[in-house]
């Protein structure tokens, strides 16, 4: 651990040395970036900082003793960081980086490293081959805005060494090399959070990528902490989803919209996340905080009781889908770039196919039962209970998930829109989901007579299912609003009264695209003052009203009560007209429709 510390600490200090030395030096030569259209940054920056971050870890990789595993290392680091910077300098093409990448990933491949999924010697062969190469071009994907590929690079790294230690090679070559990769990018980010002063180039971002994931190989699975396929696959993958997610989402939506892959462009999750309001450092903050959750789940999973890891995984795995799902619903393609839908033959079939979310929609719920069944088993016996247990789960896992499937179905679980998501909704997932647990209790009451199954575990599965398919059904909107209120900017709006119209016929009325921040209520009844109404705290009453006129915080006024007291109204518009502040009632009639005033 000290030895890790001190190779962390010296390249950190390094790194902070040289990354400035790297952008004066950019400066000179002219090796700066310039805004683009199809670029985020809006100034001309230095393109320098993977300079400072190779040179500091293969410094570092030299001080440490030697190895065959380092080495290698250190020999494919070299390589693909000089490419990069090749890259740099004269803008290679797609088709030329894509040789580069995978003829370094051979070496890797010739050296050992291998990712041990499968029984067949090929197919490991291909798989690391992938592996290699898509994280790497990952990692040169997300370095899109500020900070975001070094910080998701620190924060997978971070996972990565806990892995070492745990797995009791703290002591490693590889691991101390990891030590000083992580020190040699933490100095660079530094310069590189908003606004940033340096960037790290393809330079960089390859040399980072293709070290996070030689490493992922080089930590074998005895050294993770727990065999079995599953955790083997997940700890490399849980704290990279986020790079894999992004280039996954970029990827299939560029293509679907008729770009190619490798044109660049504003389409990033990170993009999007600043789309729908949030700043560029929130939306980096997001998608961090997402890489250590999914860190976190991997620690979780390598654990000796990997039951709850089982259970973290599939959740966090599906909760990203879902965001990602919503993600790519913002646009950020221009009209134009949709016509060449037309001259493709394949992209409205699988645009089409897309529409189709209610298939989507059973897909979920086909891991969404099966998740609270396991979850309710494990919550209801523990330890040698549960092994003795766990073949009665499997026995009637299918029942269960048939029965749960026909009876959404006949409740009419799959009519409803995500968007729309209400309590009326979740109300007939629960009496679906109460239909399908009677349902399934008859079978195996017909089948097994109910023998060795307990009443409480599909108890606690009906719970868990109602509140897993509520939540996912209520995500887009839970995301929508959680964003608009964070986010929300322009007339500062106060409500006058509780009753009267919902909170969405009053945005609508102001416009979709209006830019509105709802400041709160305010009603006469003082049984409501503090209270919530929609989301939005009651402020308070009338008086507090005033004074918030008084100190120019409402832009506007809306009055929301069908009997309010004529002199209050009176003295209210006299403070908002003196105040320039709009006083504003909804005005919600049903008119007689004619074709003649449509034409």
């Amino acid at each position: 651990m000290t030895t890790l510390a001190i190779y962390f600490v010296l390249s950190l200090a390094a790194s902070l040395l040289l990354t400035p030395i790297c952008r004066l030096v950019a400066h000179r030569l002219g090796l700066i970036a310039p805004p683009k259209e199809d670029r985020w940054h809006k100034r001309p920056t230095a393109l320098f900082g993977g300079v400072a971050i190779v040179t500091t870890v293969l410094v570092a990789g030299l001080a440490i003793r030697p190895s065959p595993q380092l080495w290698q290392l250190l020999a494919a680091g070299f390589v693909i960081a000089a490419f990069g910077f090749v890259d740099d300098v004269m803008s290679l093409k797609a088709s030329t980086k894509l040789i580069a990448q995978i003829t370094v990933a051979s070496l890797l491949l010739f050296f050992g490293y291998r990712l041990q999924w499968t029984e067949s010697m090929v197919g490991d062969a291909m798989l690391t081959l992938f592996w290699i190469v898509g994280i790497t071009n990952a990692f040169n994907l997300l370095d899109n805005m500020d900070g975001l590929c070094a910080g998701t690079a620190l924060i997978a790294g971070a996972f990565l060494l806990i892995g070492f230690i745990t797995g009791g090679a703290a002591a490693s070559a590889p691991a101390l090399y990891l030590a000083a990769l992580l020190g040699a990018t933490a100095g660079f980010l530094v310069y590189n959070f908003h606004p940033a002063s340096i960037f790290m180039g393809d330079t960089g971002s390859l040399f980072l990528g293709l070290n996070v994931a030689a490493l992922t190989l080089a930590a074998k699975p005895e050294t993770m902490g727990r065999s079995g396929l599953l955790p083997v696959v997940a700890a490399p993958v849980l704290p990279l989803l986020i790079p894999i997610f992004d280039t996954t989402l970029v990827t299939a939506l560029r293509l679907l919209s008729g770009r190619r892959p490798s044109q660049g462009g504003r389409d990033h999750m990170s993009h999007r996340l600043v789309a729908v309001g949030l700043s560029e450092r929130r939306a980096v903050a997001t998608l961090w905080m997402l890489a250590a959750a999914g860190g976190l789940v991997s620690v979780m999973l390598q654990r000796r009781e990997a039951g709850w890891g089982m259970v973290a995984t599939l959740t966090f795995v599906l909760a990203m889908i879902i965001f990602a799902v919503y993600l790519a619903r913002i646009r950020v393609y221009e009209e134009g770039n949709l016509a060449a839908l037309q001259g493709e033959a394949f992209t409205p079939l699988v645009a089409n196919f897309m529409y189709k979310r209610r298939v989507a929609e059973v897909l979920l719920d086909l891991c969404l039962i099966p998740l609270a069944y396991y979850t309710a088993y494990r919550l209801r016996f523990e330890g040698p209970l549960l092994a003795e247990n766990y073949k009665y789960f499997i026995q009637s896992l299918p029942v269960v998930l048939a029965a749960q499937l026909l009876a959404l179905f006949v409740a009419g679980g799959y009519r409803g829109t995500w968007r729309y998501f209400g309590m009326i909704d979740a109300v007939v997932f629960s009496k679906g989901v109460i239909l399908g647990s009677a349902a399934a209790e008859i079978v195996i009451v017909y089948l097994y007579r109910f023998e060795n199954y307990s009443r409480s575990v599909f108890v606690i599965d009906a719970a868990l299912l109602v509140l897993l398919l509520s939540a996912t059904r209520a995500s887009f909107r839970l995301i929508g609003e959680f964003v608009l209120r964070r986010t929300a900017v322009g007339r500062r709006c106060v409500i006058y009264g509780t009753g009267g119209a919902s909170m969405a016929t009053i945005r609508e009325a102001f416009g979709a695209d209006a830019p509105l921040k709802i400041v709160g209520y305010v009603d006469d009844d003082a049984r409501q003052w503090n209270s919530r109404v929609a989301g939005y705290s009651v402020i308070g009453g009338y008086r507090e009203l005033l004074d918030r006129l008084a100190r120019d915080e409402v832009d506007a006024v809306v009055l929301n009560a069908h009997l309010m007291d004529a002199g209050r109204l009176r003295q209210l518009e006299t403070a908002c007209r003196d105040r320039g502040v709009d006083l504003l009632e909804l005005d919600v009639r049903l008119t007689p429709f004619s074709t003649a005033s449509v034409a």
